[in-house]
């Protein structure tokens, strides 16, 4: 089965049969992994969790086994960001066949949600869309924010449609995933800067707080955590 026809059911077998409803939150499903990828671990990052568990961001951890720790994986420094996987770095893309690992091999081939993966950038590389690397990454961190605001609107056009309680529930938890959201981007982009040492571009609101606020925030509304 395709993923539409499986939202499309889960969404049946869930909450209503009614075809707007269907429509309207089969696509807000759809949508929402690239939206949570978008704030999490965009064009590539990954394991930027905080120590202990993954609702929140922790691009700084460096205590542990190394392989780990975040820093181990974005590798961020003054000259750019991105663990280097290719030939000139860990080879890992030696792991491939020759078609696919050529095509990892080389920046300009590599697909720009895995470039970071496979690359380190400079801050300064320019993108597809024009966009720098660090004004890309902030890009892509702000559309991932406005991606679950987004989300919640639409979900606020489906009241009607099924009984409140479940309703409710499911606006609160985008909500506090809308908090996440902010935290995972602020975090993230405050850090990163240290070492791009370049402005968030100026039409994207600064974060609340500074660095250190992002780095002593302690959890108490995620599963399991006191």
């Amino acid at each position: 089965m395709k993923s539409k026809d499986i939202a499309d059911e889960w969404i049946r077998m869930t909450f209503t049969n009614d075809p707007e409803f269907v429509t309207n939150v089969t696509m807000l499903m759809l949508f929402s992994r690239e939206i949570t990828v978008s704030y999490m671990t965009p064009i590539g990052l990954h394991h930027m969790m905080y120590a202990g568990h993954h609702y929140g961001p922790g691009p700084w951890v460096s205590r542990g086994r190394q392989d780990w720790t975040s820093v181990y994986f974005h590798r961020a420094d003054s000259i750019g960001i991105g663990f280097e996987r290719t030939s000139k770095g860990s080879n890992a893309v030696g792991q491939y066949f020759p078609e696919v690992r050529n095509t990892f091999e080389k920046i300009e081939s590599c697909p720009e949600n895995l470039l970071l993966w496979f690359h380190h950038v400079p801050w300064d590389y320019t993108m597809r869309f024009g966009r720098t690397l660090w004004n890309e990454l902030c890009f892509q961190y702000y559309e991932g924010v406005n991606g679950v605001k987004a989300m919640e609107n639409e979900w606020l056009k489906m009241g009607n449609y099924i009984d409140k309680e479940r309703f409710d529930k499911v606006k609160s938890l985008l909500a506090l995933q809308e908090d996440h959201a902010k935290l995972w981007r602020d975090g993230c982009l405050l850090y990163f800067q240290t070492f791009s040492k370049r402005p968030i571009p100026e039409q994207y609101a600064k974060p609340e707080h500074d660095l250190q606020y992002y780095m002593n925030y302690r959890y108490t509304n995620v599963p399991g955590i006191r």
